[in-house]
């Protein structure tokens, strides 16, 4: 297939599909893996160069246990070039769990009777977004389900009232959205509400499948949703996240979906999108999907380190859905952000117990329930400056002009600081001792790394404002 960016230039909201599944096995079944193949694709990578769909396939294809090793550390050694050694910090917010849609894997679906429907009204909003505040959560991403109650002013009015929200030193500083599809129109308004990126997943790349899972509703029709981001890209919204939902299909075909979305990006609007996401499909209430394809801890951990590796630029989120052991060792291949202190549950940052999950209330399992501390625990202990930043957003640094800086790796000077300086806001104001502690040590051995002399000392500095009372320095 020759692929013609202006072919699939969106012109009234209706675009001809650039997925084609034959051709996207042609290339897996194509591919050949030797050992002189995969080292040259890897080394390509590691000069942070985009990889083909070719060159990806040959990764993919790769079985020897070695190969894939040298993949992971590939993957690894990339990530710290691009990015060092910080890992950005979230929240989900689920504002209203009404759907009209009926997906096989999705407790939210349509048919489901048992889940109990609920939609945050604007004082329900304040009193989640103040608990999480009160914390030390800095950015949230906003989920809704598919309903005509969740229209486009409806997602603008929930934005503008979380970041009206401030709690002692907290306020939310980043709000992204994961919603339907939207109208060029419906886009433009959400746009107005100053949203972070937009999250739209195909959940599967496969036609056939996506048919399959998609048995009603808006949801059912692939290409409105395959092209709803060209429509955010018409609105003016150049911040957007794609994802896929693994163990649908092949998660090769998946994989390599993926990278096709990510090169039509590129080669229609010149910016490929802010993040990838990748949730592992996880049980859910009335689950009812075929299971052949579900992906292994093994599969999974080397298709993160092949989607590192094949789009250097990209931010990768990691979610909650993942046991702590298994998002233990897949943020050391290119994981460049992850949820903390994660709850589903509609009301659940509110409540003062820590209740059990129940299935019948949240759209699915989730398998990571430490707290926010717990997890910058962790990360610092693992050496990860743990981040709440956005100067990029503050500053302009998305779409082309993130481009600019995060392609040739110069983003890494800016991230390291700033995620110093939100590290210490953390430490100062939400931190037990012990964190506290072990955080400033942290700070004090990264700074080290910094090369320039003159940076430190004003990195310094503002470590010394926000200690004197100061908020929201960056670079």
């Amino acid at each position: 297939m020759i692929y013609n960016p202006q072919t699939y230039k969106i012109k009234d909201e209706a675009m001809v599909p650039f997925i084609d599944p034959d051709e996207i096995w042609a290339i897996i079944n194509e591919a050949k893996s030797t050992k002189e193949q995969v080292r040259e694709v890897i080394a390509k990578s590691l000069n942070k160069n985009r990889l083909s769909l070719e060159e990806t396939a040959i990764l993919l294809n790769t079985t020897d246990p070695e190969l894939i090793e040298e993949i992971k550390q590939g993957a690894r050694r990339l990530k710290e070039k691009v990015y060092g050694h910080r890992i950005v910090l979230f929240a989900p917010l689920y504002i209203g769990n009404q759907c009209t849609n009926n997906c096989a894997y999705c407790g939210f679906k349509a048919s489901n009777k048992s889940i109990k429907r609920v939609t945050l009204n604007k004082q329900e909003i304040i009193d989640q977004v103040t608990a999480l505040e009160d914390v030390g959560q800095k950015r949230l991403i906003l989920v809704y389900g598919e309903h005509p109650q969740y229209d486009p002013e409806f997602i603008a009015e929930s934005v503008k009232t979380v970041y009206c929200v401030k709690s002692g030193n907290g306020e939310i500083r980043r709000v992204n959205i994961n919603a339907a599809p939207l109208s060029i129109e419906g886009f433009r308004t959400v746009k107005e509400a100053a949203i972070g990126t937009y999250q739209v997943f195909q959940e599967t790349y496969h036609p056939e499948t996506y048919d399959k899972v998609h048995l009603g509703g808006k949801k059912k029709d692939y290409n409105w949703r395959l092209t709803s981001l060209d429509r955010a890209q018409e609105a003016g919204i150049d911040d957007v996240g794609i994802g896929v939902l693994f163990g649908l299909y092949d998660w090769r075909f998946e994989v390599l979906g993926l990278l096709r979305h990510v090169n039509h990006f590129e080669a229609v609007y010149r910016v490929g999108p802010h993040t990838i996401s990748f949730p592992r499909m996880q049980h859910a209430s009335e689950l009812d999907i075929d299971k052949s394809n579900i992906v292994s801890d093994d599969e999974f951990t080397r298709l993160v380190a092949i989607l590192r590796l094949a789009v250097p630029y990209t931010g990768l989120i990691l979610t909650a859905r993942e046991p702590a052991k298994v998002r233990d060792e897949i943020m050391q291949f290119g994981v460049s952000q992850i949820d903390g202190g994660t709850n589903i549950e509609m009301k659940g940052y509110s409540r003062k117990e820590k209740q059990e999950q129940d299935i019948d209330s949240e759209q699915f399992k989730i398998n990571d329930d430490r707290s926010l501390n717990e997890i910058m625990n962790e990360l610092i202990d693992n050496k990860y400056i743990p981040s709440f930043c956005t100067a990029c957003y503050r500053l302009g640094r998305t779409g082309e002009h993130f481009m600019e800086f995060s392609v040739p790796g110069f983003i890494k000077r800016y991230c390291t600081p700033n995620a110093m300086l939100t590290m210490v806001e953390y430490l100062e104001d939400y931190a037990p001792e012990e964190t506290k502690e072990k955080g400033y040590a942290l700070i004090e051995e990264k700074m080290s790394e910094i090369d320039d002399p003159k940076y430190i000392e004003k990195v310094k500095n503002r470590i010394a404002q926000i200690k004197q009372g100061k908020r929201d320095l960056y670079f």
